[in-house]
């Protein structure tokens, strides 16, 4: 170990810097793809509980009457249902959602050279949003970026981070890192309907 390191510290300083991109670039692969693993089944738990939220919140209101106990557990089931639904943005809100993400990047300092929104994955309960995105900034930067992302009260799963093309500028390790930002949305009724439909479809032409 102590031979190494004297073989590293005898190199030139633009040596040095490289063989730290690499190492930093090596370490952030491995934390991130730890620390940022899919959320799906996170997503389903939530999508689910919202279902039996509903479903629960609709028996009581049918039994509810008046009486003051039913009507304090219709309370409870709404900040329930509430609390989950907030955290799966419906089909008007994920434009809003993407936009906010493309502004954390910018406000980490990051030059944004990519956000491309791939087609929906329709679950049973919700869809998967993914979104291509490449950005441009030094290594403090990008990770101020994906902390911001994994601190939103919404549900974003960041995988597939790679990075590219580092360049030294001064101090600093300026590299492109690309990524796929994955958003999860819950679906209307008609979509949920519309899901349902088609699986129905895809088992009765299996079975031909």
């Amino acid at each position: 170990m102590n031979q190494l390191l004297d073989n590293i510290l005898e190199r030139s300083q633009l040596q040095k810097i490289a063989i730290l991109a690499a190492t930093i670039i090596l370490i952030s692969a491995l934390y991130y793809s730890f620390v940022y693993s899919p959320k799906s089944d996170e997503v389903a738990k939530l999508a689910d509980s919202v279902e039996i939220a509903r479903n629960e919140k609709n028996a009581k209101q049918l039994k509810a009457a008046n009486l003051p106990r039913l009507q304090r557990d219709l309370k409870m089931l709404d900040m329930q249902l509430a609390k989950a639904v907030a955290e799966l943005p419906n089909q008007k809100q994920i434009a809003a959602l993407l936009t906010h993400i493309s502004a954390q990047a910018q406000q980490a300092g990051l030059n944004v050279l990519l956000f491309r929104p791939r087609a929906e994955t329709f679950q049973e309960f919700y869809a998967e949003v993914p979104v291509d995105i490449t950005v441009k900034g030094n290594f403090h930067n990008t990770v101020s970026f994906f902390d911001a992302v994994g601190r939103l009260d919404r549900l974003i799963n960041i995988d597939n981070i790679g990075f590219r093309n580092p360049t030294i500028a001064g101090d600093n390790v300026i590299m492109e890192t690309t990524s796929v930002a994955t958003a999860f949305r819950f679906l209307n009724e008609a979509e949920r309907k519309k899901v349902a439909e088609d699986k129905a479809k895809a088992a009765a032409k299996a079975k031909k």
